[in-house]
């Protein structure tokens, strides 16, 4: 077959496509091993180099992960489903699992299930017990057609959805020895950046809650239970409360969040927001209410673009920062705000954009 009739094919294949349904409702990131058939997009292809993805000198170790800390059910918004040791709880748009086994015995088959999911790694430290996978495409969104089943293996390589996601899984020791598991999402799309449709960008797309609940409920077949009863699980803790009241404000000129909740679930929901916006937390210390997190500031010598646009984009002119994210509580209600790295109060305008970040994400 010639150049001329593998176009035409090609053209054929992609017209046809495009009246297909996407298969929305299923999940195959196994090309993600393909490095041949995954391209990454180009504004992608540096995170892994970006200092603000990695743990300085790999040492770091966290208080709380050490320590034990809690991320425990409280009040009647937390609908939990337990089955043998494992159980799916849901506060909100955020789920996770709460394992009655050590963290450490849980490392190793949390990050197998990744590796068989058809991921590789960006971050993997048992000593803050975070696993970060590196940027895939969710090859079953592709539509599915009579050409692309025939000569797929020939074309498939030029096939993309225009959309590409990470996820970071957090290990978290409770008091009672057990284990808390958290999966965060981020997500890229592809999208033109001219009226002429001759040149694209790549920009986030909003965090999927659904494609977490999704995965935690795959991992907990992983750690022994049954499809039927995970799904059982996953349907159990499907509904959820309404989202909690955010407000950023501001108390003697320092910046900060007011949550309409208490401790526990206020402490839960900035460290998954946390993950969910690509920040690099270093270390945390629930007892303190405190996570110690690094942020790159925006170069005040180039046009601003945007905090998600500096978030994903490297620059060597502008070193991460490190600063310190608090949360106070007094009944049901709780402050959040950031400290610098000596621990006062931060009242730059960097806090308030680290802040708006948090809150849109909880909102």
């Amino acid at each position: 077959m010639n150049a001329t009739s593998r176009l035409g094919l090609l053209g054929l294949a992609l017209a046809l496509s495009a009246c297909s349904v996407l298969e929305s409702d299923k999940i195959d990131y196994k090309s993600a091993k393909k490095g041949a058939t995954l391209e990454v997009p180009p504004d992608l292809s540096q995170l892994s180099r970006d200092t603000r993805y990695t743990v300085p000198g790999g040492q770091a170790s966290a208080v709380a992960f050490e320590a034990g800390q809690a991320a425990k059910p409280s009040g009647p918004n937390t609908a939990p489903s337990t089955i043998g040791d494992v159980r799916i709880e849901r506060d909100g748009n955020q789920r996770w699992l709460v394992v009655d086994r050590p963290a450490d015995k849980l490392w190793d088959p949390v990050r197998d299930f990744w590796l068989e999911s058809g991921f590789v790694f960006t971050q993997d430290s048992s000593e803050l017990g975070i696993l970060e996978t590196d940027w895939a495409e969710n090859r079953a969104k592709i539509p599915q057609d009579m050409i692309r089943s025939t000569i797929g293996k020939l074309f498939d390589g030029l096939y993309s959805t225009g959309e590409r996601d990470k996820f970071r899984t957090r290990l978290e020791r409770n008091p009672k020895g057990g284990t808390n598991i958290f999966i965060s999402h981020r997500g890229m799309i592809e999208v033109y950046s001219s009226a002429q449709k001759d040149a694209t960008m790549w920009q986030p797309r909003p965090v999927d809650p659904e494609l977490e609940a999704e995965f935690l409920r795959r991992m907990m077949v992983k750690l022994g239970v049954s499809e039927e009863q995970s799904k059982a699980a996953a349907a159990t803790a499907a509904a959820g409360p309404v989202a909690p009241t955010v407000k950023v404000t501001s108390a003697n000129g320092v910046p900060l969040i007011q949550l309409s909740e208490d401790f526990d679930r206020a402490w839960r929901r900035v460290g998954l927001s946390l993950d969910r916006t690509g920040f690099t937390v270093e270390d945390r210390n629930r007892a303190d209410g405190v996570y110690f997190v690094r942020y790159v500031a925006p170069d005040a010598s180039k046009k601003e673009q945007g905090f998600f646009s500096k978030i994903f984009k490297s620059s060597d002119a502008v070193p991460p920062l490190k600063y310190r994210v608090v949360v106070r509580s007094e009944a049901s209600q709780s402050t959040v705000s950031v400290l610098n790295s000596t621990g006062a109060p931060e009242t730059s305008v960097n806090a308030e954009r680290i802040l708006r970040v948090l809150a849109d994400d909880m909102k």
